[in-house]
């Protein structure tokens, strides 16, 4: 499960990259990973039920949240990353337990770009193998 948490996350930061270069945003944005896992002791018709109740395609993502990606992960749930001002973060929470809850377990994980970290550590590499 760890393994799998720390390659979605790396795709996830790849794809931050470039939603940060496509939407203006504030300087104090950060980028959140939520997992909304389904209960497995719903069926899905019963999770969609749930969902309308509670209006959550009404309130999820927030107006204040960019998303960046979302995924669908076959026998977990849904996997969002979201780039969000720090002023609105309560917002996305708020989201999250007004329309999530009662479906979902739902997990936040505060995420960063690796990307440009990463190339630049194997440009180094590199360089260092040719002298």
């Amino acid at each position: 499960m760890k393994l799998l948490l720390l390659c979605l996350l790396s795709f996830a930061d790849s794809q931050v990259a470039t939603a940060q270069k496509n939407k203006g945003t504030p300087a104090d944005s950060t980028v959140i990973t939520v997992f909304l896992k389904h209960q497995q002791d719903k069926k899905l018709k019963q999770l969609q039920e749930i969902q309308e109740k509670n209006g959550f395609w009404e309130t999820f993502p927030p107006k204040e949240a960019h998303v960046v990606s979302w995924y669908v992960m076959m026998g977990i749930g849904q996997v969002v990353t979201l780039k969000v001002a720090a002023k609105d973060v309560r917002a996305l929470n708020l989201a999250v337990e007004n329309g999530a809850w009662g479906a979902f377990n739902a997990e936040f994980y505060p995420t960063y770009d690796f990307v440009p970290i990463w190339r630049e550590s194997l440009r180094q590499r590199q360089s260092a193998e040719k002298k």
